[in-house]
């Protein structure tokens, strides 16, 4: 099939795959931001087994579909723009690892934890959910910190940054609003999934981290806009911001008034907006360069239009369908759990 003959081979690919790419991500962490937040949030919201074990059942259903959003982010990425791909995992090799072994160890503990009634066994499978929640929260916001920033780069499109480079202080704030946006996220969730004790004791959670939370993001976000690197759409990157910030406050309101739903939809705007502000920050690079030599762009990091082209026809198709059945899924499991839903004889 000549797909030189079909009408997207006119329109800018290489744009339009660096917004499907930010779409991807976007999901990602709209979707894995609560599970990691519920994660986190077992030591602080769970007084016993039973309740973190409702915890667990709310995000049961759903967190390795969620997880799905980033293996399709990673292959699109990969395939859409190859060389952005090598650069960034040869930069961020050890951070990624270290996501990737953290993902392992939780969804590991989802399917262990029950499998011997032993307190020890059960604390060692929580402790790995925690710090599997934790750490890719904080480092997916290290990384994206750092992509926006820039590193330093050699001409080959090679990062040849040290610790000290990946690990600067921007990078670390960006780590900790991912991981306080996340722990927020998840709180409201479990508002939204639960009912009883647990309820109120996540809606109180989320009102207290979400304060805090809001002064780092602003800080984090009014930091990004006036980065040195910066070269993006000033303009687009300000209103997504202004949105980002504006969607946190109302979600703030709207838990503290009890209405978890219009809280989560807010959080979920909040995450969203924010990572399209990184986003529109970075364009029409992809991976700036501190060092003035092998930055990458939109148009030297991006495949052939013929891999692009038939790539776009076969999202078109394939996308819809797994939004859908994203949704039937939650629509199927959308009913609140309860300390009664917990079977007391089984581990």
């Amino acid at each position: 099939m000549d797909f030189a003959l079909l009408s997207l081979s006119q329109v800018d690919l290489p744009t339009i795959w660096f917004v499907l790419v930010a779409f991807f991500f976007v999901g990602y962490f709209v979707l894995d931001g609560f599970d990691f937040g519920v994660g986190m949030s077992l030591p602080l919201l769970g007084r016993d087994d039973t309740d973190r074990r409702v915890m667990i059942n709310t995000i049961g259903p759903v967190w390795d579909l969620n997880e799905t959003w980033v293996i399709v982010a990673g292959a699109v990425l990969f395939a859409a723009f190859p060389e952005w791909y090598a650069s960034l995992f040869s930069g961020f090799y050890l951070p990624l690892l270290l996501i990737l072994l953290a993902l392992i160890a939780r969804g590991v503990s989802f399917e262990y934890r029950h499998q011997r009634k032993h307190p020890q066994w059960t604390r060692t499978f929580d402790r790995m959910i925690i710090f599997g929640s934790l750490l890719p929260a904080f480092l997916w916001g290290l990384i994206f910190a750092n992509v926006v920033r820039g590193l330093p780069m050699d001409e080959g499109h090679n990062v040849v940054a040290s610790l000290g480079d990946v690990f600067n202080p921007y990078a670390l704030l960006g780590g900790l609003t991912l991981t306080l946006l996340c722990l927020v996220h998840g709180a409201v969730f479990i508002a939204l999934k639960t009912d009883g004790e647990i309820r109120g004791r996540a809606r109180r959670l989320a009102g207290l981290a979400g304060l805090p939370t809001a002064l780092i993001a602003v800080i984090f976000l009014v930091w990004t806009l006036r980065l040195e690197s910066f070269s993006g759409q000033p303009g687009p990157a300000l209103a997504a911001a202004v949105g980002a910030a504006l969607a946190l406050v109302a979600a703030l309101f709207a838990n503290a008034l009890g209405r978890e739903g219009l809280a989560f939809g807010a959080m979920a705007a909040t995450i969203g907006l924010a990572v399209v502000t990184l986003f529109l920050s970075l364009f029409p690079h992809v991976l700036p360069s501190t060092t003035g030599v092998g930055g990458l762009t939109i148009a030297n990091a991006s495949s052939t239009d013929y891999t692009l082209t038939v790539m776009l026809w076969v999202a078109l198709v394939v996308t819809p369908l797994v939004i859908g059945y994203q949704i039937w899924t939650y629509w199927v499991f959308r009913r609140r759990l309860t300390r009664d839903h917990i079977p007391t004889a089984a581990h």
